[in-house]
């Protein structure tokens, strides 16, 4: 079964940058990736995903310019790069991994991830 542990989260500035990371207990390379949120009162949400070996991306439109994914599967490491930070990206956010056949298929809904983390706090405060 595969653990995932996120971490990089903390306390920013409005415009400051924050690069989430997503450590996988397993080998990584035969999952697709996903960052999502969850702020307080509302539903989780999708943010970004990844194909396996980084064929594919997607990005919320929320988020799209200002975040970028990535994967190191050396590392067993997915990352989310978050720049131009706003209040309102204050969230839990949460990495969950899906095992999939597919290289270029990425999955951007919940309901489509077998494992989660247990989240990492970023919070946009001045």
């Amino acid at each position: 079964q595969l653990q995932l542990v996120e971490s990089g989260g903390g306390l920013v500035q409005p415009g400051g940058s924050l690069r989430l990371s997503c450590a996988a207990s397993g080998f990584t390379s035969n999952y697709a990736i996903g960052w999502f949120r969850q702020a307080p009162g509302k539903e989780r949400e999708g943010v970004s995903c990844i194909s396996r070996m980084g064929k594919n991306t997607n990005y919320a439109d929320s988020v799209k310019g200002r975040f970028t994914i990535s994967r190191d599967d050396a590392k067993n490491t997915v990352y989310l790069q978050m720049n131009s930070l706003k209040p309102e990206d204050t969230a839990i956010y949460y990495c969950a991994a899906r095992l999939t056949s597919y290289i270029g298929t990425y999955y951007m809904t919940e309901n489509e991830y077998t494992y989660w983390g247990q989240g990492t706090q970023v919070t946009v405060s001045a």
